[in-house]
């Protein structure tokens, strides 16, 4: 499914942390494809925006949406939470749950294969992650963020941490699809008026290394929101 900008991103990117993005979200035998293209496509470091803005919270119970090779859920897991997480692809999975093992954390992760544009996984969570999970194909983001908000549990957090535009070397790579502000992001939750409280709406850059090897750079930005209620 989707992986995170880092272990998520386009694999000539060759970045640090992320999910795959969804170029054609839904399909299990693409990703299964994808990922039996290599022994490891991401670099299995997580995030550094999912590590930069959950450091402070409290462990408990967290949902990573997206989780691909596990980069996201094993970090997680080694503070302290109790992690869910899900994705289409049996391969990605099966690669996670060995991650998580050779990092003595496997008793604190929990995989499930879902396609989030049809099931979803059940339970509150006091973390809902979802990290470039964008609009590629027909793939119904607003909705499953919508899913992921219903699933966080009263003072519990939802972060959406997403691209802003295209990298430093291809400005206009995957313009077509749109990239929502944090903003629009809040926007489309439809979130109860007086139930949520917006802890952050930032643009930020993230430092790449290019397919050339060189450094680069793509703007992404991140919503995060504290449930009230």
């Amino acid at each position: 499914m989707s992986e995170h900008e880092h272990e998520h991103q386009a694999r000539q990117h060759q970045p640090h942390q992320h999910h795959a993005h969804q170029d054609q979200p839904g399909d299990e035998e693409f990703w299964d494809a994808r990922y039996s293209e290599s022994t490891r496509i991401w670099s299995g470091r997580p995030n550094e925006a999912l590590v930069r803005e959950v450091s402070d919270l409290t462990p408990g119970r967290a949902l990573d949406l997206g989780s691909g090779e596990g980069a996201d859920a094993v970090w997680l897991a080694r503070q302290g939470w109790q992690v869910t997480g899900t994705d289409i692809s049996k391969v990605a999975l099966g690669r996670a749950a060995e991650h998580a093992e050779e990092a003595g954390v496997g008793e604190r992760v929990d995989l499930q294969r879902h396609d989030l544009t049809e099931s979803f996984p059940d339970g509150e969570f006091d973390l809902v992650s979802a990290c470039f999970l964008h609009n590629y194909g027909d793939f119904p983001r607003d909705r499953v963020l919508r899913s992921a908000a219903a699933a966080v549990a009263p003072g519990g957090i939802l972060l959406v941490v997403g691209h802003a535009g295209g990298p430093s070397w291809d400005p206009d790579k995957h313009a077509e699809i749109g990239f929502p502000t944090p903003e629009e992001v809040l926007g489309q939750l439809e979130l109860p008026q007086g139930d949520w409280e917006v802890l952050l709406a930032e643009d930020y850059v993230q430092p790449l290394t290019g397919p050339d090897g060189r450094p680069g750079t793509r703007p992404d930005n991140v919503l995060k929101v504290r449930r009230l209620r």
